[in-house]
Parts: C-alpha cells; sequence; structure tokens
C-alpha cells in the first residue's frame, strides 16, 4: 500500500493465465524494473557482455519479457545488421545467441589477433579433432587408427582448450570414448552436429579400422605440435 488513500502498487512480474502475478519469474522484491527498457537495446547490452551463447529462455527471464517477443527482437536484430552491411553478426549457435565478426572481415580480424604471431591449432590437433567430430563417441586407439599416427598428446591438447570431452567407455574394450563439445560448436558457428560438413564418406568406416584399432596400441607422451608414429 501506498501512503496515499485507495492507491496500490506491485512489484511487476509477468502475469499468470488468470492475471495474478506469477510467482516463477523469479524477480524478488525490489528488483530494477528491467521490463520498462527497451527490448533490443537491453538485449544488444546483455550480448556484449556474454562469454559464450546465451539462451532465449536465459534472456527473457534476464530481461522480465514473454520469449517470443526476445526470439523475435532477437532474429530482427540479426537481420537489421546483416542488411546494414555491419562488421558483426547476431547468430544463433550452440543453442544461444552471440555476437560473431562477420565472415567477410575475417582477415582484419586475424591480422589483429595473431598480429604476428602463431595461435592456430596444429595440422594434427585439427586432423585429430575432425577424425572426433565425424566418427564420435570415439576412443583415442581408433583416431590414431584412422589417422596412422599415435595422437595421445593431440587429443590431451583438445581436452586442455575444451574442444573435445569424455563421453563414456567402449563397452568391448573399457577405452574411454571421446565426443566434441557445445564449445567446439561455438567456434565453428554450428548449431549442431548436422551442420557439419559432408565429409564422412572420405573417412574410412570404424568397421576398416576395427582390426587395427586395439586398445593396445601403445602410448607415446607426444608434443601437439606433431604426432609419433603407430606401431602395428
Amino acid at each position: 500500500m501506498s501512503g496515499e488513500a485507495g492507491a496500490e502498487t506491485y512489484e511487476i512480474t509477468e502475469a499468470g493465465a488468470d492475471g495474478t502475478p506469477d510467482e516463477r519469474s523469479g524477480v524478488p522484491a525490489g528488483t530494477p524494473v528491467v521490463a520498462e527498457l527497451a527490448l533490443k537495446p537491453a538485449l544488444e547490452a546483455v550480448l556484449m557482455v556474454v562469454d559464450e551463447p546465451a539462451t532465449e529462455e536465459h534472456l527473457a527471464r534476464v530481461l522480465q519479457r514473454p520469449r517470443r517477443a526476445v526470439a523475435l527482437a532477437l532474429r530482427e536484430l540479426s537481420d537489421d545488421y546483416t542488411r546494414q552491411g555491419r562488421g558483426f553478426d547476431l547468430r544463433l549457435v550452440a543453442g544461444g545467441w552471440r555476437f560473431y565478426s562477420r565472415a567477410a572481415y575475417a582477415d582484419a580480424v586475424e591480422s589483429f589477433v595473431l598480429d604476428g604471431q602463431q595461435a592456430r591449432l596444429t595440422q594434427a590437433a585439427l586432423e585429430t579433432l575432425a577424425v572426433v567430430a565425424y566418427r564420435q563417441p570415439v576412443s583415442r586407439s581408433r583416431v590414431s587408427a584412422v589417422r596412422g599416427v599415435n595422437c595421445d598428446g593431440v587429443m590431451r591438447t583438445l581436452l586442455q582448450r575444451g574442444l573435445v570431452e569424455e563421453a563414456g567407455t567402449e563397452p568391448e574394450t573399457g577405452a574411454i570414448l571421446y565426443r566434441t563439445t557445445n564449445y567446439f560448436l561455438e567456434r565453428m558457428g554450428l548449431r549442431g552436429l548436422d551442420e557439419l560438413p559432408e565429409l564422412a564418406p572420405f573417412l574410412p568406416e570404424a568397421d576398416a579400422v576395427e582390426g587395427d584399432s586395439p586398445e593396445g596400441i601403445p602410448s607415446f607422451d607426444v608434443d601437439d605440435s606433431g604426432d609419433s608414429q603407430t606401431d602395428h
């Protein structure tokens, strides 16, 4: 109740189907009225500070708006940036939205980021990552069999960089299986694995390397800049 007779004030929350405040909105008393902010600028401000793609559900909860309104605003922003030819793009990647540099300006970004330094994954790491992406979940020995070289050191690098992760064990051998992560999708600019280029036909089928990929393949400590030849 306010100080004036007959006047009542309430915290602004999402209304339920019956018009009553929705307690599930999770907005505590005293919270600034974010719902009164202009939606598109608010989305831009939030997305400028995220360190991973933000889901529509999360953005709707934070900005106290219906998810449908947030989803529509995000797509309109993305279309606006493309139409205006901006140097950045707003994309739906790995289940969420995030700003990315536009591909047309990749050379400028690369020049700034690298500035004469080599910061990319090695060829060995890229090849290993490709095998995991197309054969996942897959064990280290199977990756080694496909590539023809031991990849233990390279796999450790990919794990440390968060591009691959453990995905259980192989029932027949007990070997640890690996798969790509959401961070991999984010860095590749993919919504899901179904958007990977059609390269799988160029890799040997799993049955073709079955006999040559026992878990007994020796493990070597190698630098991620190269590989050790696998003994067969």
